[in-house]
C-alpha cells in the first residue's frame, strides 16, 4: 500500500482519494470453527484497510486535504446465520471510519462507508460450503447489481464538495430481501 501511494504522488503530485474495496467471505457457521477463514478474513477484510490507511494518512496530513472510501458490506447491517464473522469484519471496518470520521473535524478529511449487497462478483467462487456457493451463485444470477452500479455511487460521494461529506451509502439490488 506504501509503494502504490508513493507511485500514485509520484505520478500525480498528490493523492485525493483512497479506495479501499478488498475484502472476502469466508462464510460458514461459527460452531464449524474455521479459526483459519476468521483468520484470513480479519487479515484481508480489517488489516488490509489498516494498511491503506496507514499509507494514505501521511500524505492526506501533508496536503490538508483527502478521502478514504472503503467498501463494508449490507452482511454487517443485516446479520444472518453463516455470516456472523464476515459482518464482525466488516462492522469493524465501519467503525474504523467512524472513529477516524470523529477523529478528524478540522474539515480537510473525508470518509466514506458503501455498503453493497448482492453485486455481480466471483464472491461465490471463495465459498468453502457448496450448499451456500450454490445459493450465492443463484442469487447473483437472479437479482445481483453490476460493478458500475457500485463505482457510479462512490463517484458521487467523491465528486461531492470539499464541505460534504457522505458517511455511508447502501446501495444494493430492489430485489434483495
Amino acid at each position: 500500500m506504501t509503494a502504490l501511494v508513493a507511485q500514485a504522488v509520484d505520478e500525480f503530485g498528490r493523492l485525493d482519494v483512497l479506495v479501499s474495496n478488498a475484502g472476502i467471505a469466508r462464510i460458514s457457521p461459527i460452531a464449524d470453527l474455521d479459526v483459519d477463514a476468521w483468520n484470513a478474513m480479519i487479515d484481508i477484510n480489517v488489516r488490509g484497510v489498516l494498511n491503506g490507511l496507514a499509507a494514505a494518512m501521511p500524505v492526506f496530513q501533508r496536503q490538508q486535504r483527502g478521502h478514504f472510501v472503503t467498501t463494508v458490506s449490507t452482511s454487517g447491517l443485516k446479520i444472518v446465520p453463516t455470516q456472523a464473522v464476515y459482518a464482525g469484519t466488516k462492522n469493524a471496518v465501519r467503525t474504523l471510519l467512524e472513529g477516524l470520521r470523529q477523529e478528524s473535524t478540522s474539515g480537510w478529511l473525508r470518509t466514506t462507508s458503501v455498503s453493497p449487497g448482492y453485486v455481480r462478483t466471483e464472491l461465490a467462487d471463495h465459498v468453502d460450503d457448496p450448499q451456500l456457493r450454490e445459493q450465492t451463485r443463484k442469487n447473483m444470477a437472479e437479482f445481483a447489481i453490476s460493478p458500475e452500479a457500485v463505482a457510479r455511487a462512490i463517484a458521487f460521494a467523491i465528486e461531492q464538495p470539499d464541505d460534504v461529506e457522505i458517511g455511508d451509502i447502501t446501495i444494493r439490488p430492489t430485489a434483495q430481501g
